[in-house]
């Protein structure tokens, strides 16, 4: 297993119907980081392998390794490039921002130190997003570490179908931050409602979960790596009506893609009804429909966000946001 680590890891992403053996790869990762990422070949690894493993939040190594494995796996995916960052051209630095962009919002590098910081992060600021730089610049040029705010540590969340990572971003787009804005709140992802726990029925849903406000549904698309989502400022009720609101939002995470679909019709937001469960829009995302059937179909929110419009629900968790 060790000496053909590296064939079985990535062999195990290439199809979704591996999903037991992706998990057993990347707990052994998380158990032995420093062994396993010795035996990876950083030169032929997907983004998306690396991705997998910073997001496990069981990855056992401080911020700054995970900044430098980034790094590592960029310089393997382009040998020619300088050794030294000191004889990096501004084309070299262009090469390597392209490649390292998609794993900037998984490093938390407001947890570094500020020597961590000047040694390893500023030789590279030319690859980081000009906003976050000038923010992190802004925090290490504190005179000591202890003036330096420090972000949240990375949380956990009782859920089977999204990382903390993912509930990161949610709370981002609730917040209405970029995805390389600092997330100043700090919001715990409460369980109310899972399917194969309580039952994947309107019935149970309603009766968890109505008259409670700030929720997340999540639901997992069977016999895929899909998820879909929404955001519900409001509490849900059983009342036959629709309710107003601009701040809710439905989305969508494919592997490593992600769509964010705002309301646009604010008064048709989110509709309540006993016959159906979580509601979004006129039928933008609709679980558990009058006939028992889940969709999803543009109408009212900003835009699409999966290509076909029925699909079968593996799983369903309700978070409420406190």
């Amino acid at each position: 297993m060790e000496q053909n680590f590296n064939l079985i890891y990535q062999t195990s992403f290439e199809n979704d119907s591996f999903s037991e053996l992706q998990k057993y790869c990347t707990d052994l990762i998380s158990k032995e980081p420093d062994k396993i990422f010795n035996l990876l070949n950083f030169s032929s690894i997907s983004d998306k392998l690396l991705i997998s493993i910073i997001q496990n939040d069981d990855f056992q190594r401080s911020e700054i390794q995970v900044w430098e494995h980034v790094l590592k796996w960029g310089h393997a995916q382009h040998p020619e490039l300088p050794s030294n960052v000191i004889n990096f051209s501004k084309d070299d630095f262009n090469i390597l921002k392209s490649d390292l962009q998609k794993f900037i919002p998984f490093i938390q590098f407001y947890n570094l130190t500020s020597k961590e910081f000047m040694d390893k992060v500023f030789p590279y600021r030319e690859i980081l997003p000009e906003e976050l730089y000038v923010n992190l610049l802004k925090t290490f040029l504190s005179l000591s570490d202890r003036n330096i705010k420090k972000a949240n540590p990375r949380r956990t969340i009782d859920s089977r179908i999204i990382t903390p990572q993912y509930a990161e971003l949610i709370s981002k787009w609730i917040d209405r931050l970029e995805i390389t804005d600092e997330l100043i709140s700090s919001y715990e992802f409460k369980l109310l409602f899972r399917g194969s726990r309580d039952g994947f029925t309107r019935k149970k849903f309603h009766e968890i979960c109505d008259n409670k406000p700030r929720t997340v549904t999540i639901v997992k698309v069977k016999n895929s790596n899909e998820v879909l989502g929404g955001y519900n400022p409001l509490e849900w009720n059983s009342y036959g009506r629709y309710s107003t609101t601009k701040d809710s939002f439905i989305f969508s995470f494919n592997n490593d893609d992600y769509i964010l679909s705002r309301v646009v019709y604010e008064s048709n937001a989110i509709f309540n009804d006993s016959d159906y469960g979580p509601l979004f829009g006129y039928n933008d995302l609709i679980i558990w429909g009058y006939d028992g059937n889940c969709s999803t179909s543009k109408s009212l929110y900003e835009k699409p966000i999966r290509k076909i419009k029925n699909f079968s629900v593996e799983e369903c968790e309700i978070f409420q946001i406190v």
